[in-house]
């Protein structure tokens, strides 16, 4: 499962060189990965009301081609690996077919009380199984 949402680079994200700064990427992906949840039928507020959080544990991000002032990009957002505690989402900033980024963002499933891990696979079986299902490389 590839969940796209498109996004136009607005004034605001571009530094002194008129690219598309740095920073903006993490942002960019949370709005991909926000979408992708949606995609797989739950929300981040769903989550929430469940007692689940996804804190972010581990980001990383690749620039290959620089994105400018206007220009109309996807973002491309996939499951990369899966566990009981954990979830790795995969990016791609594509831009007219051709990739500009590329990352991955980690995150652990926690109780919102305890901030302790929780087993996603006992807690959200559906949600799990679509996540395993979806695994791409």
């Amino acid at each position: 499962m590839k969940c796209e949402t498109h996004i136009t680079a607005r004034y605001a994200e571009t530094d002194q060189m008129g690219i598309i700064h740095h920073s903006v990427y993490p942002i960019w992906f949370e709005a991909g990965r926000t979408d992708y949840i949606k995609y797989a039928g739950i929300t981040y507020t769903q989550f929430e009301k469940q007692g689940i959080m996804l804190p972010l544990t581990d980001l990383e991000c690749k620039y290959i081609s620089p994105v400018h002032y206007e220009d109309e990009v996807i973002i491309e957002t996939f499951t990369k690996k899966v566990s009981f505690a954990r979830v790795t989402f995969g990016y791609r900033v594509i831009l007219d077919g051709k990739v500009m980024a590329e990352g991955s963002t980690t995150h652990g499933f926690v109780s919102s009380t305890t901030f302790r891990p929780v087993n996603i696979k006992k807690a959200m079986p559906d949600f799990y199984r679509q996540l395993v299902d979806s695994i791409e490389e």
